[in-house]
């Protein structure tokens, strides 16, 4: 998202949502959706100059937003000295182009900052294949857009020369190189898969954090492992699978495995581009779904994650909930039916939660537990 790394861009954020029935749900909905946008940007590297929001029957097809909120999105980019305009709805090629030209900066949605983040964090070969297959199928998508467009106008008059035989290069470009990615990707996969049956044959069993991103899932992997992985205040802070040796109460090991954070309706594009970050939540034998405890929408990201698990067939397998952030609750909070208070900042409930994985490995795989090797 940045053009110059000595200027911060200042995003103003836009939402058109559907009118709903009124009352306090509603809000709150709206509320979490821009409230996540707005931690999205600041991670991308963004400042949030302002939120517009419009309640409509649908959205209008040349621009999302109607007339008034344009010419309102034109005065507040102006007043607010924003050079960007995020959108929560995600925008269709024309839109976008017919928006940039509209308001004269840069008019992306969610998609892009999605990305944007992604291609800052992704450190290892693995992580910056996965970002560049996502790019690529995001610019293919743009092109088949603006193909369907010409194609309905039958042909003929306006649609052939030059520009016709570009659009048919750069679409068998990027679909080439997404096949040379797609072989590469597969290479690391049959190499991780290698690793993990390597584990089995010495007796590891794997332990898989998921949970929605900024749950404190590294926070948590570094505290049981004394690793040393990244940790921010933000969303995305891990792209890169990684995996340690951590030690039971009983002094038996097992590798726990720290994956990239879930996120509210994350797109098609990008959930099937990172699937390979997910890979090592099915050779898991366990699964410990860190959420955020301190958080007003708990019950939805837990919602959201198991939705993703579903989607991905992980969904069955055995789970333990680990309501994070202990220390930022207050000493009432709800804690999901089964689940392990803790705060992975500070220590407190580890030693339960770390029983109660033993446990969980025990019931999953009784006939070897766990490895007795020394650390």
């Amino acid at each position: 998202m940045r053009t110059d790394p000595k200027e911060m861009e200042r995003a103003l954020l836009v939402y058109a949502h559907r009118k709903r029935a009124r009352g306090p749900a509603a809000v709150l909905h709206v509320s979490e959706v821009m409230e996540e946008l707005g931690e999205l940007v600041r991670s991308a590297g963004a400042e949030v100059a302002g939120t517009i929001l419009q309640a409509v029957d649908a959205e209008n097809p040349a621009t999302v937003v109607g007339k008034g909120v344009l010419e309102r999105l034109k005065t507040e980019i102006g007043e607010r000295k924003a050079n960007l305009v995020v959108f929560q709805n995600l925008l269709k090629p024309k839109q976008q182009a017919r928006l940039t030209e509209e308001l004269e900066v840069k008019a992306l949605d969610r998609r892009e900052v999605i990305l944007d983040i992604f291609a800052q964090r992704a450190r290892t070969k693995e992580g910056k294949l996965q970002v560049e297959l996502a790019q690529l199928s995001f610019r293919l998508g743009r092109l088949a857009g603006g193909r369907k467009e010409l194609s309905r106008l039958g042909g003929g008059i306006g649609t052939r020369g030059p520009g016709e035989k570009k659009l048919e290069e750069d679409r068998r470009r990027i679909r080439a190189q997404i096949r040379q990615i797609g072989r590469e990707l597969e290479t690391v996969r049959r190499t991780r898969t290698l690793h993990y049956r390597r584990r089995r044959e010495v007796g590891y069993p794997v332990v898989a954090l998921v949970g929605y991103t900024n749950a404190g899932k590294s926070t948590l992997f570094n505290r049981m492992t004394g690793a040393e992985v990244y940790v921010a205040d933000q969303l995305f802070a891990t792209l890169d699978p990684t995996a340690r040796k951590f030690r039971l109460p009983s002094g038996k090991e097992a590798i726990l495995v720290d994956t990239v954070g879930f996120i509210h309706d994350l797109p098609a594009e990008l959930r099937l581009a990172f699937l390979a970050t997910l890979e090592g939540i099915g050779e898991a034998d366990l699964l410990v779904h860190v959420v955020d405890g301190s958080a007003d929408a708990m019950e939805s990201n837990i919602a959201a994650v198991d939705d993703i698990l579903s989607a991905l067939s992980f969904r069955e397998k055995p789970t333990l909930l680990a309501a994070n952030k202990r220390d930022l609750c207050h000493p009432g909070a709800h804690v999901p039916e089964g689940g392990v208070r803790i705060s992975a900042r500070t220590g407190e409930g580890i030693p339960d939660l770390l029983s109660s994985i033993e446990r969980e490995l025990c019931l999953c795989r009784p006939e070897e537990t766990v490895s007795t090797r020394p650390a």
